[in-house]
């Protein structure tokens, strides 16, 4: 079929619509949607000392950072004093109230462009621990956006711990034996995700951006809903893996494809629900990155998983909830059809390029 479209759109109301549609969802660069920092930690109790292991993300803090941190390029040249410094000043463990004494960090440099730094510290306690303290305050040096994925272990019993800026602390009972807690935690984790997560929700404008009535709203959404539920799961209990540079590509692609059929297709209505659960599957994949790269214990990543997904659905409910009336309003008016295409032109430009960017760009 033949579509006229004009970049620049008759009506300032549909101007303004289209940079409401851009300020909920996002019109980004073509940086990485999942560069907000983290690190990964293993934190092992054996009697009086405990291991503190740490895989920080290169994206985890710009090169030259406020500590003059260098944590950006690969190779053993570089001074790394300062980020040994900064973790020994801001990372505290106690074991039964009294402070545990920290060896000196020890830093193993990235071998690669994209690798993680890691970071190898020892907590001397004064006594075998019957409870333990940790706070986390790399925030304050990594900034608000760094978080990290703490799995605890112990003889017996295993926790899960997402530190935020507003959750710095935890403290584990080791008499209260392996029960996993912290699902609050990665709930909130699951809600970060998917609101700073562009990439999907640019791809879930997309697709309700033509999503007709609210049935049809709903049968999109569910199935999106019930698709990256089953891949996330699967993935996340390592079923089911795929390369992470091919997901991250197909996601730019979905993200491409959907807005293209918004512009070239007149009835993509009526399947849209099947297109949303056929590229569902493959953001689930992407959602399960955060969890599978820790590595958790199964009896942990069962409640783990169930929180993040919980969070994940309710921060997309929100997204949802923010544009569905100015959406619905939308339908009513004369500016519908040049909205949406202008929109739509939007996306589809920034999915092609982010699925360049990962698929040919990226090495």
């Amino acid at each position: 079929m033949t579509m006229q479209f004009r970049c620049r759109l008759g009506s300032s109301k549909a101007s303004w619509l289209v940079l409401i549609l851009c300020a909920l969802f996002g019109c980004p660069g073509t940086s990485s949607a999942h560069v907000a920092g983290k690190g990964l930690a293993t934190i092992t109790v054996n009697d009086r000392t405990i291991g503190y292991s740490l895989l920080l993300s290169l994206a985890a803090a710009p090169q030259d950072g406020p500590a003059g941190l260098q944590i950006g390029q690969p190779g053993s040249e570089q001074d790394y004093r300062p980020l040994r410094q900064a973790i020994d000043a801001h990372l505290h463990v106690s074991a039964d109230g009294k402070p545990c004494r920290p060896e000196g960090a020890r830093v193993t440099p990235p071998n690669q462009e994209g690798g993680t730094i890691g970071v190898q510290l020892v907590f001397e306690c004064e006594s075998t621990a019957r409870s333990l303290s940790i706070r986390d305050d790399l925030f304050d040096v990594l900034g608000a956006g760094y978080h990290t994925i703490a799995n605890i272990q112990w003889s017996g019993g295993s926790q899960q711990h997402v530190f935020l800026p507003n959750a710095r602390d935890i403290e584990i009972q080791f008499a209260s034996g392996s029960a996993v807690r912290g699902a609050r935690n990665f709930f909130l984790l699951g809600i970060e995700h998917i609101l700073t997560g562009y990439d999907h929700l640019l791809f879930l404008l997309a697709l309700i951006l033509r999503g007709g009535n609210l049935l049809s709203l709903l049968k999109i959404i569910t199935a999106f809903t019930v698709a990256h539920s089953i891949t996330l799961a699967l993935a996340a209990l390592n079923v089911v893996m795929l390369p992470e540079r091919l997901v991250e590509a197909t996601i730019a692609l979905s993200i491409a494809y959907v807005a293209a059929e918004n512009l070239f297709m007149k009835r993509a209505v009526s399947h849209r629900w099947a297109v949303s659960f056929l590229f569902g599957l493959v953001h689930g994949f992407g959602f399960s990155n955060v969890l599978r790269e820790l590595g958790l214990p199964q009896e942990g990543l069962l409640w783990s998983l169930l929180s993040f997904n919980l969070g994940v659905e309710f921060g997309q409910a929100m997204a949802v909830i923010a544009i569905l009336p100015l959406l619905l309003w939308l339908r009513r008016t004369r500016f519908e059809p040049r909205t949406v295409a202008a929109a739509s032109a939007i996306v589809l430009v920034v999915g092609l390029t982010l699925f360049i960017e990962r698929a040919v760009i990226a090495v």
